[in-house]
């Protein structure tokens, strides 16, 4: 009977506790088959389904097949091998002589690479490279096998599809097509979207690394098994890894080597070091299938669990001190390396999106505020820029003063001067959006800020002036009185404005259109800012698309408000300036009401986009912002909901609402364009729902652009063949 060492289900336990071994060979199978069973429900067979997506109702095997034994003789090994090596075609894997399978992974003996079996059993080798080709020919795919010699007779005891990282992922799908083996279709649906997600994993930053080699801070190297840059604190057990990553430290898992017991720790690790084990041992097995940088084999590290530290040479490092691993060239650096953002021009995973591409119908945008963030959503596919959100623009420290005073003024005059100061600032920003954008739809959401985020603290104000009145005691002289009580005097004024400002829920407050409808002048400005920017870009040569968006409109009548103060101000720029351009105006369906009077507000607006952020919150009645802190995690880990809606958009309540809103749209402007823009938007789970609900795009963070990408794809493919299937 055999139970494999990576069964991805359930394992057969290990117990140090002495017990009866029966005689008969039946007993002896019906207890080890039995053992197999029981270990589905196992810590680590649950936290390994957790983490891979295996449904828990879906049950194990068991094989049972004859032995054949690996440590016979010098004659006789054992090995474990993939097809292609991280992608490349030709062998990979390790092997042993005179050994059995366990030892090839535990680390326990230094083993061989699978090239130096050609050196050692060349017939063994040709035998296991010709099996290798059939396996993957037959399979389609690249194979994980298992294999033993027993008295120079090479046996093969398992294959599978081979785990890989997010690199050799893409390679093997795209190479897979060029040698004629599976469809473009096919190589895109076995890419998933995590795994271009891993694929920009961080690096660290080549100067960096440059000087951590020069000033003699590299501790040790071990072999690279699964890529990308990690840094941490080390931690010596699994169980101390999830607690501190759960309280929001960065952590590296440092064992001699990983079982599947410690498969919780290595998924809360932002890394992995083992100081035993090979390119196929467990700690690379699990690293490369989650995406976690590993580095393992290192033999010079020598680890002490009872002292909680460990050494290589003279030196030691402790317990909660730093490390940075490079799991790409198998470094490991002592402190803390920078690290920058990955390059996506990997000529693999370009073909394999450009092929995505062809298949999607989503448009994928990018949420971006400033050029640089514009210019990196160009760079990694977006094809506009799906919102902008101007309030942000607002906090940088020259400008927050102006809207302060925008905010606070009573009087029109020092609102004029407020807003007056704000527009170059304004007409910038756009201006460089336009041009990083040049020929592409630039979506911007006229400012929508929640008050509180931009009105000086109550508490603060309260005790600055009770500072002030402090001070007065102190005073030597009849002046410094005086400037004393005209602080106070303009504190207070402030205070009770503040006061008078303040509102118990700012989220559903004065924000959004409401803000705009109170400061019709805020409205003008950010307009005039648009237009001249877009004129001043159009004689540049830019082509210019802007799409001016309303947010939180509720009421039909407050969008009609708005188009007219926009469509003013619009029309007597371009006549200043003697240049016309196209433009279009939307509005953000943030609320149910709005959803249920899309039809109404349809007549106004040319496009829609739900931000399923808000959409989510006014729907479920649920805070977004106490959300993680507050009940939903229990409402979670005990089942009532079977997911975020946070991170994943709510199929029954939210999407129902969306459908009734592109429904009811659609009847009164057939064909209004309709996309969401809320953090769902890079979500691989909620663009299925949204290509089902027939959006025209979806809008993310830059960086999550490329997996968008692959999962608007994914989406089309599924709802072909979902088609399909009815037919």
């Amino acid at each position: 009977m055999r139970n494999s060492r990576k069964n991805t289900c359930g394992y057969l336990p290990i117990s140090s506790k002495p017990f009866f071994i029966p005689q008969t060979p039946v007993e002896q199978l019906m207890m080890a088959t039995e053992a197999v069973f029981k270990s589905w429900n196992g810590k680590r067979a649950v936290d390994y389904r957790n983490a891979a997506g295996i449904p828990h109702d879906l049950g194990t095997a068991v094989n049972i097949v004859t032995m054949v034994f690996g440590n016979m003789g010098n004659d006789s090994a054992t090995g474990v091998a993939m097809t292609r090596n991280t992608g490349e075609p030709g062998l990979e894997g390790d092997y042993l002589v005179n050994a059995q399978g366990e030892d090839v992974v535990a680390g326990i003996r230094m083993t061989k690479g699978i090239d130096q079996l050609a050196v050692e059993m060349p017939e063994i080798y040709k035998q296991l490279q010709k099996i290798a080709q059939i396996l993957e020919d037959h399979y389609r795919d690249m194979q994980d096998m298992e294999f033993t010699i027993e008295k120079g007779k090479l046996w093969m005891l398992q294959t599978r599809d081979g785990k890989r990282t997010a690199q050799a992922a893409v390679r093997i799908a795209v190479d897979m097509v060029e040698e004629g083996k599976i469809s473009i279709e096919e190589a895109v649906e076995r890419v998933s979207p995590e795994q271009v997600d891993f694929f920009l994993h961080p690096q660290f930053e080549n100067k960096a690394v440059a000087e951590a080699r020069a000033s003699g801070k590299v501790l040790a190297g071990g072999l690279n098994v699964s890529p990308g840059a990690a840094v941490g604190k080390v931690v010596f057990d699994a169980d101390l890894a999830e607690t501190w990553a759960k309280q929001g430290r960065q952590v590296v898992l440092v064992r001699p080597e990983t079982k599947p017991d410690d498969v919780h720790g290595m998924l809360a690790a932002n890394g992995i070091i083992t100081s035993r084990g090979g390119r196929t041992s467990h700690a690379a097995l699990v690293a490369r299938q989650f995406g976690k940088p590993a580095v393992v084999g290192v033999a010079e590290l020598q680890i002490d669990l009872v002292k909680r530290s460990m050494r290589v040479g003279d030196l030691t490092i402790h317990e909660g001190d730093f490390l940075s691993l490079d799991g790409s060239t198998g470094e490991i650096f002592i402190g803390k390396l920078k690290t920058v953002d990955p390059d996506i021009k990997d000529p693999w995973l370009i073909k394999l999106l450009g092929w995505a591409d062809r298949i999607r119908t989503l448009d994928v945008m990018a949420n971006a505020d400033y050029p640089v963030d514009a210019i990196r959503a160009r760079d990694y596919g977006a094809q506009g820029i799906g919102l902008c959100r101007t309030e942000h623009m607002f906090f940088e420290s020259e400008r927050l003063p102006h809207v302060q005073n925008m905010i606070m003024a009573t009087r029109k005059l020092e609102r004029k001067e407020a807003l007056d100061a704000l527009l170059p600032f304004q007409r910038e920003d756009f201006a460089g959006l336009f041009r990083a954008m040049d020929g592409l739809p630039v979506i911007i959401r006229l400012i929508d800020p929640p008050l509180h985020e931009f009105m000086p603290d109550l508490l603060r104000l309260t005790n600055e002036l009770a500072d002030l009145k402090l001070q007065i005691n102190h005073a030597v002289n009849m002046a410094e009185i005086d400037n004393l009580l005209q602080q106070i005097r303009t504190k207070e004024r402030i205070r009770a404005r503040v006061e008078q400002l303040h509102e118990q829920n700012p989220m559903l407050g004065l924000r959004g259109v409401r803000l705009s409808i109170q400061i019709p002048e805020l409205t003008g400005m950010q307009i005039r800012a648009l237009f001249e920017a877009a004129c001043e870009v159009t004689r540049e040569g830019v082509k210019v698309l802007p799409k001016i968006m309303i947010p939180l409109t509720t009421h039909a009548n407050e969008l009609k408000r708005q188009r007219e103060v926009l469509e003013k101000t619009a029309g007597k720029v371009m006549a200043e300036q003697g240049i016309t351009i196209d433009y279009k105006v939307g509005t953000m369906i943030e609320v149910p009401r709005a959803a249920m009077t899309a039809d109404r507000i349809a007549v106004y607006a040319e496009f829609f986009s739900f931000g399923t952020n808000d959409l989510t919150q006014t729907t479920f009645g649920i805070s977004r912002d106490d959300a993680e802190s507050g009940f939903l995690m229990s409402y979670l880990n005990q089942g009532l909901l079977p997911e975020n809606p946070f991170t994943t958009l709510d199929r029954d309540g939210v999407g129902e609402v969306m459908r009734i809103a592109v429904a009811k749209g659609r009847k009164t402007r057939p064909g209004i364009e309709c996309g969401i823009c809320g953090e769902h938007g890079g979500d691989p789970e909620s663009i299925a729902l949204c290509h089902e609900l027939g959006l025209d795009y979806v809008s993310c963070s830059p960086f999550r652009v490329p997996v968008a990408r692959l999962a608007a794809a994914h989406a089309a493919l599924r709802h072909r063949s979902k088609k399909k299937d009815e037919k």
